[in-house]
């Protein structure tokens, strides 16, 4: 395969709070494995509980100046680093595809980050209290206040590191918090380059602090006394141990978690647009490594052959390959465990009766090395099947029919998770309808594109807890007073 002319060298790694920028941290070190070919290309410094310790102090040294700076001055602190961000697209997307081995679109995903960050700059000014009660009606005059936190732990993933911070750390910011943010030691590259322009920004030090490391150091994080919030982004399994973790305190948390989300096609749906948005989302974008993708299918009796074969050719022409290739639709997975446990959930999916359309097997070739999976498509999956109703996080998408309205409901219904749902129908009242029914915490109608910045994200059931975006995603980091004034 020709290779491009691109830089493929990783930026070296620092732990970063405060004015400090560590090469070495407490917690070891991580070997950063090239999903593209399995091998190390760049020793990750992790904190430990010691680096974590310090990062909170002086987050917490830092917020009592930080709250009282003018809502105009974090605003155009964040408006700058919003400007920062887009300007270093192409970097941030050359860092993306480093870190996890998602393919370089040209930097799109920075100026989705730019806008989430630059929409919470917007916000500083535009926090505002309520009048609960006045002096004729109650003798009292009453109002609430929205206080900032203090310092936020904030914990991300792997599978989008840029869009992970933009989503959370202008909105904790913006309402006069500061974070100490732990990125996954798997994708590490992205959180240096914010962090260089957070200090270009001209943000004070210790406003924003980024420092990589193994989940030890997210215990330390989430459990240390003067970090009054955590918003985490992960899986169920993490969630849970964080919830834990926070319960002695009463600790307050946001969580982002996962999805089943189904994608509903009736039969008077734009079938070409329908089925080529299902099967990019769920098998190519991001190499299906997203919460929010719509990785079930449902299909209206009708229309239910045709549109396996429309997904089965989109999905086979999906281009798998080196992610800094031009026209490369899909990379690999991100690391082995995930390649052998996504081959299992396939083996297990056949095995339970489900008809392999297409895909289901490692790539070989030119591309042995790495962790790279056919995009697979499987039809007739049962509602109740493992494959419907477990979080792949791979490139694999499942296919169920149903016969009415009512059907298609239940079955999207039949999942703990509740993030995301997808409807495909010409028939706006029966879209609206639908949308209602569903159990989720956002519903795409025809195509409309997941994370606006000033629409509401965030699930319910597994899918987590809280929001992130609009309005009620700054007000997760405000806690409200009552005063109360005697007349």
């Amino acid at each position: 395969m020709t290779q491009t002319a691109v830089d493929r060298t990783p930026p070296q790694v620092h732990l970063r709070f405060g004015d400090q920028r560590l090469p070495t941290g407490s917690g070891g070190t991580h070997g950063h494995v090239n999903p593209c070919n399995a091998k190390v290309d760049a020793i990750i410094p992790l904190a430990g509980k010691t680096e974590v310790d310090q990062a909170v102090e002086t987050a917490h040294e830092a917020f009592q100046a930080w709250r009282k700076v003018p809502p105009s001055g974090r605003r155009q602190l964040l408006f700058r680093l919003a400007d920062l961000i887009e300007q270093r697209a192409e970097e941030f997307a050359r860092l993306g595809t480093l870190d996890n081995g998602m393919p370089n679109a040209g930097g799109g995903m920075s100026i989705i980050s730019a806008e989430w960050t630059r929409y919470y700059a917007g916000w500083c000014d535009k926090l505002s209290s309520d009048v609960v009660g006045s002096l004729v009606d109650t003798g009292s005059f009453s109002y609430t206040l929205g206080q900032p936190y203090g310092v936020i732990g904030i914990i991300i993933t792997w599978n989008g590191p840029l869009i992970s911070l933009a989503m959370k750390v202008p909105a904790a910011v913006a309402a006069g918090n500061t974070v100490v943010v732990k990125p996954s030691e798997l994708t590490p590259f992205t959180g240096e380059l914010f962090m260089d322009l957070v200090a270009e920004a001209g943000f004070p030090p210790g406003v924003i602090n980024i420092l990589p490391g193994a989940p030890e150091a997210g215990e330390a994080l989430v459990t240390h006394p003067l970090v009054k919030k955590v918003t985490f982004t992960g899986g169920p399994a993490t969630a849970r141990r964080i919830l834990h973790a926070c319960a002695d305190s009463m600790k307050p948390a946001v969580l982002e978690l996962g999805g089943k989300s189904a994608n509903i096609i009736f039969e008077d749906a734009d079938l070409d647009a329908a089925c080529a948005l299902g099967t990019i989302m769920a098998c190519g974008l991001m190499s299906g490594q997203g919460c929010a993708f719509p990785t079930r299918m449902l299909v209206q009796q009708g229309v239910y052959a045709e549109v396996v074969a429309r997904v089965k050719a989109v999905a086979e022409s999906l281009v798998i390959g080196d992610p800094f290739e031009p026209g490369v639709t899909a990379g690999p997975v991100v690391n082995e465990a995930a390649l052998h446990r996504i081959l299992s959930m396939i083996d297990r999916a056949k095995a339970d009766g489900a008809r392999l359309v297409t895909g289901g097997k490692r790539l070989g070739g030119d591309l042995a090395d790495g962790f790279y999976l056919e995009p697979t498509v499987f039809a007739d999956v049962g509602p109740d099947s493992e494959l419907a109703q477990t979080e792949v996080f791979g490139p694999v998408l499942a296919i169920t029919p149903f016969d009415t309205e009512a059907d298609a409901i239940e079955i999207a219904n039949n999942t703990q998770y509740g993030l995301s749902g997808y409807i495909q129908t010409a028939d706006l009242r029966r879209a609206l309808r639908v949308a209602e029914e569903l159990v989720t915490g956002e519903v795409m109608i025809n195509g409309a594109p997941n994370l606006f910045a000033n629409r509401p994200f965030g699930g319910i059931g597994l899918s987590g807890l809280g929001k992130e975006g609009g309005r009620h995603g700054i007000e997760e980091f405000l806690r409200v007073k009552g005063i109360g004034i005697a007349g």
